[in-house]
């Protein structure tokens, strides 16, 4: 089932809808088609109670005035680009810059505020909301006008289950992600510090102080970075590693394991009171694990709570940071003859 309906307006007086899907567990999850964004999913904990998972805003005015992504796609291009500067088939392109010296997330006006177009895709058992955004030519400084369809679906086995098609008129790079802040608790008064997690990789790409990657690899073995086994996020989180350091905790790309453009099981997080449990399936060859380093006690979400550090943490499904500079990391290119897919899969269960 998918219940439509006013969310708000835009300042230009464009209306902004609501969707809820609901499956016939109970489940729900609500995206707006500003930004395509998540604003509220809802799943049982150990006793059945529903809570929502996600930090988000009262109002659509929380959303055009967000600066943390919650909820959003981003894009065209999620994560950073060193200088917002790339070369593509013997062009220098220079994107906007929106993150100290270099390209974050799309730039100023990237695919989190944009309004979707959204199309209702409905069946018995698994509600389907597709959103589709026409990124015109030269937007933010990126080549080609890009079309690209975001489908969400809530299946019977509560998941959110996230499919991306992209097309272009020509050759551009594409790398769109998902950037909810979970919280497991179902309370943001809680931090994400006791929630177990297991990331399937040996590896993450250095980053510098500016948080732009190095090209290099850092192998986790004996740092804080090793989620090899599962850990509480908080275990090891101050600890004075060099990586640690440039991120003020966890902000860092992982290099997946098994990546052949199949969807297979990268991570899992686990809450110990609630007894829920995520695991994150994808198709890509990146994980970027953002534990809410900046959200500071300067973000004031649902009801008026402020949020802190480590209220959330996300975990974006990509290719690693700044490959458009780093022919050694999988390409982004899309050329006008091909189509971008992505598939991630958030499953939520009990343990």
């Amino acid at each position: 089932m998918i219940e439509k309906k006013i969310f708000g307006t835009l300042p230009d007086n464009r209306e902004v809808y609501q969707y809820t899907l609901t499956n016939k567990s109970g489940c729900t999850v609500t995206i707006i088609n500003f930004g395509a964004i998540v604003t509220s999913l809802l799943m049982p904990d150990r006793n059945g109670v529903l809570e929502n998972l996600v930090l988000n805003y009262d109002s659509l005015h929380g959303y055009v005035n967000d600066q943390c992504y919650f909820g959003a796609i981003a894009g065209r291009y999620g994560n950073r680009i060193a200088k917002g500067r790339f070369q593509l088939e013997g062009n220098q392109y220079q994107l906007s810059i929106n993150d100290g010296t270099n390209h974050l997330h799309g730039g100023k006006t990237g695919f989190s505020k944009k309004l979707w177009e959204g199309k209702i895709l409905n069946t018995d058992s698994e509600p389907s909301l597709a959103l589709t955004l026409i990124s015109p030519d030269q937007e933010e400084g990126y080549p080609g006008t890009v079309t690209l369809t975001v489908t969400y679906t809530l299946t019977e086995k509560n998941e959110l289950r996230i499919d991306y098609k992209g097309t272009t008129d020509r050759t551009t790079i594409l790398n769109p992600t998902h950037h909810s802040y979970f919280n497991l608790s179902g309370s943001c008064a809680n931090t994400i510090l006791d929630h177990e997690l297991s990331i399937d990789s040996d590896f993450i790409t250095m980053v510098d102080h500016e948080l732009i990657s190095t090209g290099e690899s850092y192998h986790v073995h004996h740092t804080p970075l090793d989620f090899r086994t599962p850990k509480a996020v908080g275990r090891q989180i101050n600890e004075r590693d060099p990586q640690m350091l440039m991120g003020k905790g966890y902000d860092h790309n992982w290099i997946l394991k098994n990546f052949d453009g199949h969807v297979r099981n990268v991570a899992q997080v686990y809450e110990p009171r609630s007894g829920r449990h995520m695991a994150v399936l994808t198709d890509q060859p990146g994980l970027q694990f953002y534990s809410g380093n900046f959200l500071g006690g300067t973000v004031r979400g649902k009801d008026g709570f402020t949020y802190q550090n480590r209220s959330g943490l996300c975990l974006e499904a990509q290719c690693p940071p700044d490959s458009p500079n780093k022919p050694e990391f999988p390409s982004v290119v899309l050329k006008e003859n091909e189509t971008y897919h992505q598939t991630t899969i958030y499953h939520f269960s009990i343990k």
